[in-house]
């Protein structure tokens, strides 16, 4: 666990993670298998969704673009085969601190505005997922403003 909370930090300033295998404990395949269900939830994910997720894992990650179309079709695949948020819940709870679990939550509200509509199919997904990872409805709605407010202003 010291390891995952470690390379989270680690990413967050931009340090590596020498992997060439996303593997299903690597919490960064859990918070893309979130983005990646939410970026689907209106059909398949389109090419603009594509290239949404693309970037925003390629910078939250520092990965290179080989490694996040890697992570991108190992999301896609883990959110195919789950039956549910808890295989991917359970390993952010377990592997990130609450500021982690709220920037895996920013990010899905990005990939829920890359569209500028947000569906009550979107907003229940963003209330269940940030519910199981223990964030505060104060804190959804906060996190939702400003990404909101970030796409209003780009």
């Amino acid at each position: 666990m010291l390891k995952e909370i470690k390379d989270f930090f680690s990413d967050l300033i931009g340090g590596e993670k020498h992997a060439a295998h996303f593997d299903d404990n690597d919490y960064r395949l859990a918070a893309a298998g979130l983005l990646v269900h939410v970026a689907t939830l209106d059909g398949d994910l389109s090419e603009s969704s594509r290239e949404k997720l693309h970037a925003l894992l390629k910078s939250r990650f520092d990965l290179d673009d080989a490694l996040t179309a890697e992570l991108i079709d190992a999301a896609v695949a883990a959110e195919h085969e789950s039956i549910d948020f808890y295989r991917f819940t359970s390993l952010l709870n377990r592997t990130l601190d609450e500021g982690g679990r709220q920037r895996v939550i920013e990010m899905m509200w990005q990939m829920v505005y890359a569209d500028s509509r947000v569906s009550e199919f979107e907003e229940n997904v963003m209330w269940r997922v940030a519910d199981l990872l223990g964030i505060s409805s104060r804190e959804r709605i906060e996190l939702r403003r400003r990404v909101a407010d970030d796409k209003a202003g780009a």
